[in-house]
């Protein structure tokens, strides 16, 4: 029965990679389309419902949505167009890309952080840090 687990999830995982896979495709397309605010929308979109603990998946869906988040030139309308919903998650994937320590990617993630601390308050920082669940 163990094997069997195993293979379940495998292919769970497969199917989560492909989804990511196909959701990477369609940001492309968004952004081609000079649509950085649906293409970031989009990588944000099912987050939760994508990230089920598996660090490949984890690291597809960081990749998708780092893509989105450095095509962002109009952090102001972003921010006015992105819901609130979005905030705590965006928040999330802030910190994993200043984590990273590259030089442009934590530049631009710290200028996006600022402007999404003014907008969303402070209590989006906190739900991050006392999040026990490591969903990004």
């Amino acid at each position: 029965m163990a094997g069997a687990e195993g293979g379940v999830e495998a292919d769970n995982t497969n199917a989560i990679i492909t989804r990511i896979e196909h959701k990477s495709r369609k940001i492309e397309t968004l952004l081609k389309q000079y649509k950085p605010v649906e293409a970031l929308k989009t990588a944000l979109e099912g987050t939760y419902a994508i990230l089920v603990g598996d660090e490949r998946c984890k690291t597809a869906h960081w990749l998708v949505v780092h893509r989105a988040i450095m095509a962002i030139k109009d952090v102001d309308g972003m921010l006015s167009s992105l819901d609130p919903e979005y905030h705590d998650i965006l928040m999330k994937y802030l910190y994993r890309g200043l984590a990273t320590g590259d030089r442009p990617t934590c530049d631009h993630f710290l200028r996006i952080h600022e402007k999404l601390t003014e907008k969303a308050g402070l209590g989006c920082i906190l739900r991050y840090l006392t999040d026990t669940v490591n969903i990004v």
